[in-house]
């Protein structure tokens, strides 16, 4: 039989805050929470001048994390035709894609938001917090509610299986403080993020008056650059140029690798077991333009060592110009605008090389290449400099959450 300390440990958390102490109480959810459905309001009813605020199911995974700050969308669905929310009301996903990513939960801090189907709403009692609830459930019982989830490619979580599911949760005062500390650690990630999303707008504006020519740069003795020449893009960079023959073991290079500039998880793959499409070998200082679905702009300025091989969904820009000004270049608006007139296709829109080649590019004289590939490097390094602090920041949360909860 455990001894009383060996008891302790199993139902109080390793990371506790002065004053508080004894064990968490284990209960089921179904003791302290009322289970309400969402319903209604589909994709279509979102509209932009809508006279009530709404939560749709898909936006806890992609809009909220545990509390919900500010509702992003608006609609017209009467009140009637929907479940509207109470302060502290805390939302689960009903179905999703996978057993892991249904497994979140967010609290709403208003009255009268409607909550869409496809939603379990729990209520909690006076004994429970909502906003450590959300917490609790999508950290300190995640794997838990995950357990729960049934189906295959689509995965459902039903509240009659949720109200089962058994709870270790402390006094309502020490459950406050909990939700209180972690409310301050979500609004310096968030205030880290609202930084990021400043540099990133003032560099989308600095890249429309650049490449528009509205502001030029000057030379080291304060002359005007030449005139910006137009020509074609296959003048000023090869496209797909030949490759030598594949390695016998490489880093492949697919489509899903690259996400706004970031390769991530390139494929190790031997020479015998490649895909058709494994063709481009890839240099330092070449650059990897999304045909298909262009618009995305998940293109890659590639400045690595060792053995790549990217797929032929991407075209393949080699320049003896500036390739970071190129690289800039290509994620113009107006560039983007003039690969888009060239696609084909509506689902999966795609452009051919030899369209791109003939696309029209203005090209500055190659000092102003590097005075601009210079200039907007740098605020990439500040983007990515913040980004870095809240990715350290939101591991620190996630390491904290595993010691505050039981």
């Amino acid at each position: 039989m455990p001894s009383k300390v060996e008891k302790l440990k199993k139902t109080t958390p390793e990371l506790r805050f002065p004053g508080f102490d004894g064990e968490w109480e284990e209960k089921k959810m179904g003791e302290v929470i009322a289970f309400l459905k969402g319903k209604g309001i589909s994709k279509d009813d979102i509209i932009g001048d809508g006279v009530n605020k709404c939560i749709r199911y898909g936006e806890l995974y992609t809009e909220y994390g545990e509390v919900v700050q500010k509702v992003v969308s608006l609609t017209n669905v009467p009140a009637e035709r929907s479940l509207e929310s109470k302060f502290g009301d805390v939302m689960i996903p009903s179905s999703g894609e996978t057993a892991w990513d249904i497994a979140v939960a967010s609290c709403i801090l208003e009255d009268g938001v409607l909550l869409g189907g496809d939603m379990n709403v729990l209520r909690p009692s006076h004994e429970t917090d909502g906003i450590f609830l959300a917490y609790y459930l999508s950290n300190g019982s995640k794997r838990n509610i995950a357990r729960l989830a049934q189906g295959n490619s689509v995965v459902h979580l039903y509240s009659s299986y949720l109200r089962g599911l058994k709870l270790l949760v402390p006094t309502l005062r020490e459950q406050k403080k909990i939700a209180d500390f972690l409310g301050t650690i979500d609004e310096w990630i968030e205030n880290l993020k609202a930084q990021k999303r400043e540099w990133e707008a003032y560099k989308k504006g600095m890249m429309q008056k650049i490449f528009s020519q509205e502001i030029r740069f000057k030379d080291e003795d304060g002359n005007e650059f030449p005139d910006w020449e137009e020509k074609k893009l296959g003048r000023v960079s090869e496209i797909n140029p030949s490759s030598s023959a594949l390695p016998e073991e490489f880093n492949y290079v697919d489509l899903e690798s690259v996400d706004k500039g970031i390769l991530s998880n390139p494929i190790k793959l031997q020479f015998d077991v490649a895909p058709s499409r494994a063709q481009r070998v890839l240099k330092r200082g070449d650059i990897l333009f999304q045909t298909v679905r262009p618009y995305q702009q998940n293109n890659l300025f590639f400045d690595l060592d060792g053995d790549y091989v990217a797929s032929t969904g991407y075209a393949q820009l080699r320049t003896k110009q500036v390739p970071q000004f190129w690289f800039q270049y290509i994620h113009s608006n107006n560039f983007l605008r003039k690969v888009l007139s060239r696609c084909t296709g509506t689902n999966y829109p795609a452009i051919n090389s030899s369209d791109l080649k003939g696309t029209h590019v203005q090209v500055p004289d190659l000092a102003e290449q590097k005075k601009i590939a210079g200039f907007l490097s740098s605020v990439d390094d500040l983007i990515s400099s913040h980004q870095e602090k809240i990715t350290r920041a939101e591991e620190w949360k996630k390491g904290l959450m595993q010691r505050m909860f039981v």
